[in-house]
């Protein structure tokens, strides 16, 4: 039985489970995008979703915790800077998977985990769709153009 256990150990001991997540999460920071396979991307979005909450809050003892778990000065700066301005208004789900199918040379499940705010493809929907949609009921009217009758005269008519 597999009570309480909520962690995906990944085949790895936990020294090299976390170094893996931890380069990921760097290599996710630092291209918006990867690809590897379904149960490592769900175990990545687990681990990198908490630092990109913490990195909203720009302090030195959130940047102390991110730095602890990802361990590259360089991705932790990024995330601070660039990543959490993207993301400043959102409230969760900063990651999105896509599964793309089998692995040639063993068939494994493979899937692409990105940033959801760095995808132009969907977000450029999302940007028309902005408007914000009134009740139809109590708007008023939209007022029709004025006719305006041209009297002809006899003349014009023969």
């Amino acid at each position: 039985m597999r009570h309480g256990k909520k962690i995906n150990h990944l085949g790895r001991k936990t020294a090299h489970r976390k170094s893996m997540l931890a380069n990921m999460a760097c290599s996710l920071i630092e291209h918006k995008r990867i690809n590897t396979t379904v149960a490592k991307a769900k175990a990545l979005k687990q681990f990198v979703e908490p630092m990109i909450t913490k990195s909203k809050e720009d302090t030195t003892h959130n940047r102390r915790i991110v730095m602890s778990r990802l361990r590259q000065k360089e991705a932790v700066a990024e995330l601070f800077r660039e990543v959490a301005a993207k993301v400043a208004d959102r409230p969760g789900g900063y990651t999105r998977i896509i599964k793309l199918g089998n692995r040639l040379g063993d068939n494994a499940d493979m899937a692409m985990i990105e940033l959801v705010d760095y995808n132009e493809i969907y977000n450029a929907d999302k940007a028309k769709k902005k408007t914000t949609r009134r009740s139809r009921r109590g708007g008023s009217k939209p007022a029709a153009a004025p006719v305006v009758e041209t009297k002809a005269t006899n003349e014009e008519e023969e």
